[in-house]
């Protein structure tokens, strides 16, 4: 299958996005695009999750800039926008388990460490500010039923509560913001990363089959949206590009309709892949949500449609297993998931 993967070219190779949570996952496999389009790229992290050589290749390359702290600081947020044109805000205790685990993290760093990210927007001069939010925040769903961006917000976890109020916070202000802000919804990511994580559906459930695991299924017939990490790439860089008019105060589910999968068909297509059939289903598992997501808006707006299927994930990441990558994968190691934290 060939894929179409050239990003938007910017009006100018002079540009500065800061990108906050910069290497992990999402964002170490997004900065090689942004480079490619000309971008100079400031990654702020602070690597809790001891994953610095995410980023190891980065380094030295030319656009590449690398800052090491913590998005809480302010000092340090104002430090990384001095020249910045544009923000894009991936950080953050990411997921619903992990912000389970560590609820006084969580608050800290998703609630008021964002506080703090946008007291110190409001002191500077930037372009565009995008938001990466979540189609979790739909929470359940009826089965049938499809959501989009106008569907009521029903949060299920605290990672998903403190992205509803950072959307609520600015779309209430966009009116008053000196920059264009943009919500993007991620549906769940998939694909291969420098900072690989197999706590996500997808990989966890390929390698645990490959490699021969017995793996439980919880709620096997409930929904979720995917998308590949070079799809988020290219979708960030569109939103940057576009015309101010079409992306300020909006927001965008972000992935596309034929990635709407239910657990049941994940584990269907990754089995007629691989010889393993070591699978259990359960009912009544400790995360109730449902959601199918519809994709409309930014496909008709954005003009903007994934090019990677999760076949296409499934694939790549048996070829990498099969060529000796992730021998090392155990849940011990944070490097591979959102599991445990090194307290900041």
């Amino acid at each position: 299958m060939i894929k179409n993967t050239s990003s938007p070219l910017l009006e100018s190779s002079s540009r500065r996005v800061l990108v906050i949570g910069g290497g992990g996952y999402v964002g170490s496999a997004i900065t090689p695009q942004f480079l490619d389009a000309g971008y100079t790229v400031r990654c702020l992290d602070s690597f809790i999750y001891n994953h610095e050589l995410a980023v190891a290749g980065l380094l030295g390359q030319p656009g590449f800039e690398m800052v090491r702290g913590d998005f809480c600081d302010s000092a340090v947020v104002m430090a990384a926008l001095e020249g910045a044109d544009d923000v894009v805000l991936l950080g953050g205790l990411v997921g619903d388990p992990i912000t389970k685990t560590y609820p006084e993290a969580s608050q800290r760093i998703n609630t008021i460490g964002y506080q703090t990210i946008f007291n110190c927007l409001d002191q500077v001069t930037i372009d565009r500010v995008v938001f990466i939010s979540t189609c979790s925040n739909y929470g359940l769903i009826p089965e049938d039923k499809i959501a989009d961006e106008a569907w009521p917000l029903s949060p299920l976890s605290l990672y998903a509560e403190a992205k509803v109020l950072i959307e609520r916070h600015l779309l209430e202000s966009t009116a008053t913001l000196n920059y264009t802000p943009t919500i993007l919804r991620f549906a769940t990511a998939f694909g291969l990363s420098p900072r690989m994580r197999f706590d996500l559906t997808i990989s966890q459930f390929t390698r645990e089959l490959e490699i021969g695991q017995k793996l439980v299924v919880f709620d096997a017939d409930t929904w979720r949206p995917y998308c590949h990490v070079q799809d988020f790439a290219r979708l960030l860089l569109t939103v940057l590009a576009a015309p101010k008019t079409e992306v300020r105060g909006e927001v965008f589910n972000a992935g596309g309709d034929a990635n709407n999968f239910t657990k049941r068909m994940l584990i269907d297509l990754i089995l007629s892949h691989v010889r393993q059939d070591n699978v259990t289903y359960q009912q009544n598992g400790s995360d109730p949500r449902n959601y199918r997501v519809s994709f409309k808006k930014v496909r008709d707006i954005l003009n903007f449609e994934p090019t990677y299927h999760v076949n296409d994930g499934i694939i790549e990441l048996l070829d990498a297993m099969n060529n000796g990558f992730f021998r090392d994968v155990s849940i011990e190691d944070s490097f591979y998931g959102n599991w445990k934290i090194e307290e900041i």
